[in-house]
């Protein structure tokens, strides 16, 4: 018999644990395929549909406003639990990326359907499963550890060849099996000991999307907009940087395609590497600490490669945004309360994906007023200053305390 693991009043086998952790990263990956395979596919539907760069980053602002529809992915795992949530996120991410293939004639079908796949990779609700079932002293390392198989730069080593060979389209199309094989594995998932503990306190009743928001409570407001600001800021900037890294490179430096995939297959092979390193250090020197470091990092290399065009800056922006993303995965799944967590955390996502608006409207005015991309670079560098200014609102270090001291001490 397995041996077993305590969370907090609640008790998981290990091989479970093992076989969430796995489960959740591998919905990690769909998600970070889907959010970074536009690096190599955007100069493609630049190309397909005959638009600029800045025109392209106006229309996905625009498109970008259905993304503040992820508040109800997460509402709906509140209401109908982790793993309803779970198969409803696949599908939303998987079933617009086949459709991508067949039906994005133009621009404007391509940015409805992705807007919608976006949607979806925005919600981070593969945390919340792992946050409600890991003990304490691991959360942070477990958390991490489901992020770092979802960043493998599986995008980077496969996306790219199937892209080259296929057509930009089934960069996303590919992702249609993908979700087919989660949704099997899907089913073998157990529901939340935590989240059926709160649905039979309120008489399994289901919870409205206005009953959440009044559960909500006066702390939970403060570290909303900590979480928020933190996320919008890191959103905004890391969304202009895979975007546009590829027209930076090959279109304003003029390297090849072949020189570009390289560089972002090494900066896609940092992305796991930060991750473990990152786990290793929210459990072992804490939560605020990682915050610290990815956004000094982030924000040095932004303004290092605006400055000096040297391709190793572009990889260590990778680097140290996923050890500032490694915080928000870790932190928000864990702040929050058992009964409004995935509702937390979609309007902390919800306020964060101002980004896939504000950004690419950002990105559109920046390219056209920078040429050279140095200035677009140098401001993106500069927006990572906000995380560290949320400091100022002592944010609760949640290192090594269970959900319900978290609560508590809150």
């Amino acid at each position: 018999m397995s041996p077993e693991r305590a969370t907090g009043t609640h008790v998981v086998s290990k091989g479970y644990m093992i076989f969430l952790v796995i489960l959740m990263g591998l919905v990690s990956q769909m998600d970070s395929w889907l959010s970074l395979i536009e690096t190599k596919a955007v100069p493609g539907v630049l190309a397909s549909f005959g638009i600029s760069a800045g025109e392209f980053a106006f229309k996905q602002g625009i498109f970008g406003i259905i993304v503040f529809g992820v508040f109800f992915i997460a509402w709906f795992a509140d209401a109908f639990g982790r793993k309803r949530g779970m198969m409803a996120l696949v599908l939303v991410m998987g079933v617009p990326a086949i459709l991508i293939v067949f039906l994005s004639s133009s621009v404007h079908v391509f940015l409805l359907l992705y807007s919608f796949i976006i949607m979806g990779t925005t919600s981070n609700l593969w945390e919340v499963p792992i946050a409600e079932v890991a003990p304490a002293k691991r959360r942070g390392l477990n958390g991490s550890i489901a992020f770092l198989i979802g960043v493998v730069p599986l995008y980077a080593i496969i996306g790219i060849r199937i892209i080259d060979t296929y057509g930009w389209r089934w960069g996303y199309g590919a992702m249609f099996f993908f979700m087919v094989l989660l949704l099997i594995l899907l089913s073998f998932m157990k529901e939340s000991r935590r989240w059926k503990d709160v649905a039979e306190s309120r008489g399994n009743k289901r919870l409205g999307v206005i009953a959440a928001l009044k559960k909500l409570r006066r702390q939970d407001a403060k570290y909303i907009v900590v979480a928020t600001v933190v996320y919008l800021a890191w959103t905004i900037a890391f969304k202009m940087a895979t975007t546009f890294g590829g027209i930076y490179f090959v279109n304003v430096l003029n390297y090849s395609d072949s020189q570009f995939n390289a560089i972002l297959t090494i900066a896609g092979l940092l992305l796991p590497v930060s991750a473990i390193i990152s786990g290793v250090l929210l459990d072992k020197v804490g939560r605020t600490f990682v915050l610290i470091v990815g956004s000094v990092g982030s924000l040095a290399c932004f303004a290092a490669l605006g400055l000096t065009a040297i391709p190793v800056f572009y990889q260590g922006i990778y680097f140290f945004m996923a050890m500032v993303l490694a915080w928000i995965y870790v932190y928000l799944a864990e702040i929050f309360t058992t009964e409004v967590r995935a509702t937390s955390i979609g309007v902390c996502v919800t306020g964060a994906r101002l980004g896939y608006v504000v950004g690419p409207l950002l990105a559109s005015l920046l390219t056209s007023r920078f040429p050279s991309m140095r200035g677009f670079w140098i401001i993106c560098g500069a927006l990572m200053l906000v995380p560290l200014l949320t400091l100022l609102a002592k944010p609760l270090e949640t290192r090594g305390k269970t959900l319900e001291d978290i609560e508590v001490q809150r």
